[in-house]
């Protein structure tokens, strides 16, 4: 089965990474949870809801949606700070990519096997941050990513409402082959993350950038 993939592009400061990453993932991951799975016998169960809270960025103007679950939350902020740390730290040339990657477990028929795991839909965000020089440009940066930003989320919910592959709802011994049932407060299907910098390289490319970033944001 080939993955679903989606792929975003960003040109931000470096202190925007965390917050612009989370938005994204944040709300592709409310549209992928469900609330615990309550299950009567092997195949009869219910599903509570899940609770959503406003988040108001601080780096960009933006307010976007997620699962107001402590525990996710504090997960994927993790993940999500350790890449920007890297992605700004002096081993990077400013430049890198953060999946968010949906999949589902298939048994092995030999016991000393562990289970193989098969994407179904992948989340890929690429970066490139940019140095600004006043108030002025940062401003304009912060209305810029901030208007990108509402139009990728508002692609992802026209996305989520297509008809596409889900995996099927598995029987309550099958759960943990489909979903994340080590929350308690949401049960997500099962999903990771993965991270990739770009190594040093001379500063032409992210100044070549940068300046067409700001020429380009003057102009609006």
């Amino acid at each position: 089965m080939n993955a679903r993939s989606q792929v975003f592009e960003l040109t931000l400061e470096g202190r925007q990474a965390d917050e612009a990453v989370a938005s994204l993932f944040h709300t592709v991951l409310f549209h992928r949870c469900l609330g615990k799975f309550l299950y009567n016998n092997e195949s009869s169960y219910s599903v509570s809801t899940v609770g959503f809270t406003d988040v108001d960025c601080d780096f960009i103007d933006l307010t976007y949606v997620c699962c107001s679950s402590n525990s996710l939350n504090r997960q994927v902020k993790q993940e999500i700070s350790n890449f920007s740390e890297q992605l700004r730290s002096n081993e990077s040339n400013g430049s890198g990519q953060i999946s968010l990657e949906f999949f589902q477990r298939k048994p092995s028929r030999y016991l000393f096997l562990q289970p193989e795991c098969i994407p179904w839909e992948v989340w890929t965000v690429r970066l490139q941050l940019i140095t600004l020089e006043n108030e002025v440009e940062r401003q304009l940066c912060r209305e810029r990513v901030g208007d990108h930003l509402t139009d990728k989320i508002l692609y992802i919910t026209e996305v989520m409402n297509r008809q596409d592959y889900l995996p099927k709802m598995p029987s309550k011994s099958d759960t943990d082959l489909v979903f994340d049932t080590s929350l308690p407060d949401v049960q997500p299907y099962l999903f990771k993350m993965n991270y990739s910098i770009s190594g040093p390289s001379s500063g032409t490319s992210v100044g070549t950038t940068m300046r067409k970033f700001i020429k380009e944001s003057l102009n609006l």
